[in-house]
């Protein structure tokens, strides 16, 4: 989730140059970059954040379920849920006045206090007819959207200039640190209320894990199998197939006129929806795998692999899915370190280096960027310590 995270977000750091309205990366490029492009647009583009959201949502039940089971009572419990939604806000809110305009934490966070306020102690066919109808509602937007951009390429008069693309938040390519506070601060509060009430796709995600928590969809993949590989099989190429359009358009195959571009965003939204959840189900899958191999290899009675003799966090799963164990266990630690070694490096307030990278670059960037946040999660999983973040929100949360 981290690393498609780190993919989809860097794009924003490359400033000084225009990005297309529909896809909001850059209109210029090699065609390695072009290709580099293509694939993030249909792939993960507006496809990464519903899955977070979805798992945001998941956590709050599990959170929940482990305060009542251990005696506290349920109006006590959901006030918890309450303060630590609120306590995301505010830590969205200094994630962007410090570094970065396109927090997530924040449209979590109000998102949270409304669904957890409306909708927590609601039926499980409540929860699921209001995701249809917020659905509805975006298939609705959807095709507005469309109708506006069909009407706008035939009422156009010939040869007027083409729209110019939008370009980078102004945060990202101002030279001084403090005049682009205030440019990030006003991005954030746009992002935060769109994402997380706006957009529908937020609400829609969370409402699901309320309702697959309850289950333990994602504790007990195992019980639930026909149900995740339905979803994978569904949702997942319906997320890659519905942003091509807007993957081949960026790469000139379809030459969509730069008025209807708009249309896209909407299809991303929508397609993004079945997409973060086809990957929420894949995560699934892959966890019941992990599962299953640890079950085996415990009843042999040998270790999971060779790296796991020095134990730590490789004794149980070995090196790959014990990694990203340990980076799971300190994911808000981990986002937010991600801005760390990003903004100070790439933005133009700091060393500048985004005017200088391409899509491609860029790309690897995101990974070198999460490789290294992996590396401190191990680390500080052999230690037997958890993420800095993680502390601070717990202690912000419990007040003991």
């Amino acid at each position: 989730m981290l690393l498609l995270i780190a993919m989809a977000n860097t794009v924003w750091y490359l400033w000084g140059r225009e990005h297309a309205v529909g896809s909001g990366r850059p209109v210029d490029g090699s065609w390695l970059d072009k290709a580099t492009d293509a694939v993030l647009i249909a792939a993960v583009d507006m496809r990464v954040y519903p899955m977070f959201a979805f798992l945001f949502g998941y956590g709050m039940v599990q959170l929940y379920s482990r305060q009542v089971a251990a005696g506290t009572s349920p109006a006590r419990a959901r006030r918890l849920l309450q303060v630590r939604n609120l306590w995301l806000l505010a830590l969205g809110f200094a994630h962007a006045a410090l570094l970065w305009m396109g927090d997530v934490l924040g449209a979590y966070g109000v998102a949270g206090l409304l669904l957890v306020w409306m909708f927590f102690r609601r039926a499980d066919g409540t929860l699921l007819a209001w995701t249809a109808a917020l659905l509805g509602l975006l298939l609705l937007g959807t095709a507005v959207s469309a109708a506006g951009s069909y009407v706008a390429a035939r009422t156009r008069t010939a040869g007027a200039a083409p729209d110019t693309g939008s370009f980078v938040d102004p945060s990202i390519s101002l030279t001084s640190y403090l005049a682009s506070v205030p440019d990030r601060l006003g991005q954030w509060v746009y992002t935060t209320l769109g994402q997380g009430v706006a957009d529908l796709v937020v609400p829609m995600m969370i409402l699901l894990a309320f309702w697959a928590g309850r289950r333990r969809v994602l504790e007990n993949p195992g019980d639930h199998l026909p149900l995740l590989r339905r979803v994978a099989a569904v949702c997942v190429p319906l997320g890659v197939l519905g942003g091509l359009p807007n993957a081949l358009d960026h790469v000139g195959v379809l030459g969509v006129p730069s008025h209807a571009e708009g249309f896209f965003l909407f299809v991303q939204l929508l397609t993004g929806f079945f997409g973060g959840l086809g990957y929420v189900a894949l995560w699934g899958l892959a966890g019941h795998a992990v599962t299953r191999r640890r079950s085996r290899l415990l009843t042999a009675g040998r270790p999971a692999s060779r790296a796991a003799r020095a134990g730590g966090v490789l004794a149980a799963d070995g090196l790959v899915a014990g990694a990203l164990q340990a980076v799971g266990r300190r994911s808000l630690t981990c986002y937010l370190l991600q801005s760390v070694l990003c903004a100070p490096v790439l933005a133009a307030w700091g060393f500048g280096l985004g005017q200088h990278l391409t899509s491609f670059t860029m790309f690897l960037y995101a990974v070198a960027v999460w490789g290294l946040t992996v590396l401190f999660a191990v680390g500080q999983e052999n230690r037997g310590r958890p993420g800095p973040a993680e502390v601070l929100l717990r202690r912000l949360t419990y007040r003991s």
